[in-house]
C-alpha cells in the first residue's frame, strides 16, 4: 500500500492537490490495514483523509530547497527501473529455489 506513495516535493510542475489526496488516502489506508472502509466507519477516514490532505499541501507549500526542481517522467521512469529490477530479482529466486533439490 504504501509504496504507492511518492515523493511529491520539488517536481515541475508541483504536486497538486489530487496528488496530496491520494497520498493520504493511502496513509490512512495503511494505518487502518484496510484498503476498503465499513459505512460506520466511511465519514471518520474521509475526514483523516482531508485533514491529512491538507497538512500535506501545506508541508510542501511551506519547504524550501536550493536544489532544482526534478522532472516527473524522469522519476517515474527511475521508480519503474527499480520495480522491474526488484521483480527479476524475486523471479530469480524463487526459480533458484523451484531448481535446488528439497533437502
Amino acid at each position: 500500500m504504501c509504496r504507492n506513495i511518492v515523493p511529491l516535493h520539488n517536481f515541475t510542475p508541483p504536486a497538486t492537490d489530487a496528488e496530496c489526496h491520494d497520498a493520504a488516502l493511502q496513509f490512512v489506508r495503511r494505518i487502518v490495514g484496510t484498503t476498503t472502509s465499513s459505512r460506520a466507519n466511511q465519514d471518520v477516514l474521509d475526514r483523516a483523509v482531508d485533514e491529512i490532505a491538507a497538512s500535506v499541501r501545506n508541508l510542501l507549500d511551506d519547504l524550501v530547497t536550493k536544489a532544482p526542481p526534478k522532472m516527473r517522467e524522469v522519476e517515474a521512469a527511475k521508480r519503474q527501473a527499480r520495480s522491474a529490477e526488484c521483480c527479476e530479482a524475486i523471479r530469480v529466486f524463487q526459480e533458484q529455489k523451484r531448481a535446488s533439490p528439497a533437502g
